[in-house]
């Protein structure tokens, strides 16, 4: 094996969706170069759920100090003490880039569209603002040209699920939480998650009411509202509008890997375009996601990781503005969610 292929860093150290997106570069790398040291350099807040995904061998956590200078020299170290041979960045910042290049790292791909492509000395021309293809893929051709270089041909990408829980800790989660909130263990569980993190358009608490109205399961089913910090006021908000439908309330308050393994025993998770809909998608859980048609938030560039037959997106209709979701028919939409997930009752 090429010296520069030991150990191999994956920079994608932004937002929670984003990194779910990147779940398949570490799938394809550990898969291509089996006996190479595989590390994620995340955000705090995503470094616990990286530990998921089963082709990460190590998670270096990018600590962030008051001062620019000193959180600079600590990563500096850090990737040297962890002795990188190779780095690739889906993501470049010039913190991140300048980090690199003084701790001597060989191998240093980044994308060429940023000022920060300087202190790389491998560049990938990528487009990404077009939004011609999906973010994971954007995310692979990094990899694909990092194997490329080192005569690696053939790019192996397992199929999800990318983040792994175990089915008897899905299965005692479920029986617990069922317990929990007096819920049928033989219902089914539709999550909804309203929330957005302030990271895309979403629908309205009053769509998403219609929508949950909406439903039809051939089983009994129970809507399960999904909240974390923050959030609580709009859960609960919407709670009050689903007068007569069946619901709990989750407030994620224990982490991301418990709010994972919650997930994990959805049916069925909708929400706007973001991270815990990415999550959901990256267990391979069905999904329907509702997004803009704006270039840079498509259904097509951030569409979930969960296998095409367990995913639909909603969007506005050509006829309206892009970013318009109040003109997304949620009863349209349930009708084909009821038809592809959850197998309503036929009428007579």
């Amino acid at each position: 094996m090429n010296q520069v292929t030991k150990n191999i860093l994956v920079v994608r150290n932004d937002k929670l969706g984003d990194f779910m997106l990147s779940l398949p570069c570490f799938a394809a790398l550990k898969s291509s170069v089996p006996k190479s040291q595989v590390s994620a350099l995340v955000p705090g807040y995503t470094a616990e759920i990286a530990t998921l995904c089963p082709w990460i061998d190590h998670v270096q956590v990018e600590k962030t100090y008051q001062r620019q200078f000193q959180s600079l020299l600590k990563l500096i170290r850090a990737i040297r003490a962890n002795r990188i041979d190779a780095a690739i960045t889906l993501f470049s910042t010039t913190r991140v880039g300048l980090a690199l290049l003084f701790a001597r790292v060989q191998y240093r791909l980044a994308p060429s569209t940023k000022l920060a492509q300087i202190f790389y000395n491998h560049r990938l021309t990528q487009r990404r603002s077009r939004s011609e293809k999906p973010e994971y893929v954007y995310n692979l051709d990094l990899i694909r040209k990092f194997l490329s270089d080192h005569d690696i041909t053939e790019t192996t990408v397992p199929e999800p699920p990318y983040l792994l829980v175990s089915k008897d800790l899905v299965d005692a989660t479920r029986a617990e939480f069922c317990e929990k909130h007096n819920i049928d263990p033989q219902d089914r569980l539709v999550f909804l998650h309203s929330g957005s993190g302030g990271s895309a358009n979403n629908l309205s608490l009053e769509q998403f009411a219609d929508l949950a109205a909406s439903l039809r399961s051939e089983h009994p089913h129970t809507v399960v509202l999904t909240t974390g910090p923050g959030e609580e006021e709009k859960a609960h908000a919407l709670s009050n509008l689903l007068s007569g439908i069946r619901h709990v309330v989750y407030y994620s308050t224990a982490g991301l890997i418990k709010f994972a393994q919650h997930v994990a025993c959805a049916d069925l998770f909708i929400a706007g375009s973001t991270g815990p809909l990415h999550i959901a998608g990256a267990l391979n859980v069905p999904t329907a996601a509702f997004y803009p048609r704006r270039r840079s938030a498509t259904a097509l560039r951030w569409q979930t990781l969960n296998s095409p037959d367990r995913r639909l997106a909603f969007s506005p209709p050509e006829d309206a503005d892009e970013s318009d979701m109040q003109s997304i028919n949620v009863h349209a939409a349930a009708l084909t969610i009821n038809r592809k997930f959850l197998n309503p009752i036929k009428s007579h």
